[in-house]
């Protein structure tokens, strides 16, 4: 072999490790470069956001009202512990004088508010009828 030769070949040696190198290294850098891309706009993105659209409301509940179910999600806070002054249900002494008003009554001020207790229970999205069925409930469990 000549010296020329060996010249030759490690010059073709040394472009092929050349390519390598930058075919190796390149896709690594711009990998890393949108990792810190990333990085950076995670860092500096605003901590909220303003949503301008329309709050999510929970649907009312249907004729076929559940009185219990309305009771536990919307009346027990305050029927079950006595907050505010709330006759607590299963209080008969509590609930006599209120039961003798009669339905009609009891209904009313459930839907509409009476003093402390805000008009369905503080939940505006409840129906006329949940509202109904959870005052019955109460009653037919303080009788």
């Amino acid at each position: 072999m000549s010296l020329e030769q060996g010249r030759k070949g490690l010059k073709m040696l040394l472009a092929a490790v050349a390519g390598l190198v930058v075919v190796a290294v390149l896709p690594a850098q711009v990998a890393a470069d949108a990792m810190v891309e990333k990085s950076i706009i995670d860092r500096i993105k605003p901590i909220g956001e303003v949503n301008v659209g329309s709050a999510p409301v929970a649907k009312a509940a249907s004729s076929g009202a559940d009185g219990k179910g309305t009771y536990t999600s919307a009346c027990f806070a305050c029927h079950g512990t006595g907050a505010a002054g709330a006759p607590k249900m299963g209080d008969k002494a509590a609930w006599k004088a209120r039961i003798a008003q009669g339905e009609a009554t009891l209904f009313d001020h459930a839907i509409n508010g009476f003093k402390g207790m805000p008009a369905k229970g503080g939940n505006a999205s409840l129906s006329d009828d949940a509202v109904k069925a959870a005052v019955k409930y109460m009653v037919d469990g303080s009788k």
